[in-house]
């Protein structure tokens, strides 16, 4: 279950619907794991177990009872806590695959309670905010933080990088994709995006990308990208 990172790297740019984001004057830290901080950030629209870690929102003691019989039951019925968190982001990488952000969302935070230090809560969040809030800063400092975290899926890099490529950053898109062909060397989607961050930044090797990319057989919502690099860049 370890390359379930490749749900979302296929998913392309799809827009869903946008939700204000509200932040703090001063932005505040908060160790959601320990020695993880992250940023807090709330999305008013949004209900809290569809925002991540919750929406940072204070816990009855009923709620946290009721995580803790949550944790209890899954990792029964899988076996331990390991087997219960892999189900879990399983699930929740197959809903984003198929465009269910808010299934998606809710998924995480179970991981969350079940391992909050591992790699695929950041990475998945990282996800939810983009694509639920388009909030890419938000984004951003999630990957980030997936990158330092336990047990990252191969497709972490190319999913950022992708991101970045979003977000208009395309020079430091680059040298993240750049590694991410090498994490996961057999992934299409993620030679596409680095074809379009070389040619994006007039490097001449967008072409040699273009070509490992149409060996790979990148996933439809990136065939449009291949080919539209491919006519820009004038690659054979």
């Amino acid at each position: 279950m370890k390359n379930v990172g490749k749900y979302f790297a296929a998913v392309g740019v799809v827009a869903f619907a946008i939700l204000a984001s509200t932040l703090p004057a001063a932005a505040e830290s908060v160790e959601v794991a320990p020695g993880v901080q992250v940023t807090k950030r709330t999305y008013a629209a949004a209900p809290v177990n569809e925002q991540p870690f919750f929406g940072f929102a204070a816990k009855s003691t009923e709620d946290k009872a009721g995580d803790e019989k949550f944790v209890s039951a899954i990792v029964g019925a899988t076996g331990s806590r390991e087997k219960a968190f892999d189900e879990t982001t399983l699930r929740a990488w197959r809903a984003v695959n198929a465009g269910k952000i808010r299934e998606a969302a809710l998924r995480f935070n179970q991981a969350f309670l079940i391992l909050p230090e591992q790699s695929a809560v950041y990475h998945g969040f990282a996800v939810v905010a983009q694509f639920r809030f388009n909030d890419l800063e938000a984004a951003d400092e999630l990957f980030k933080v997936a990158l330092k975290q336990p047990n990252p899926v191969k497709a972490l890099r190319a999913d950022y990088g992708r991101m970045l490529l979003i977000a208009k950053r395309p020079r430091d898109a680059q040298p993240v994709l750049e590694q991410a062909v090498k994490d996961a060397p057999d992934f299409g989607d993620a030679w596409t995006n680095l074809a379009i961050a070389r040619f994006q930044n007039g490097d001449a090797a967008a072409c040699a990308a273009v070509e490992e990319a149409a060996k790979k057989r990148p996933s439809n919502n990136s065939g449009a990208d291949l080919t539209a690099v491919r006519n820009a860049a004038h690659c054979k």
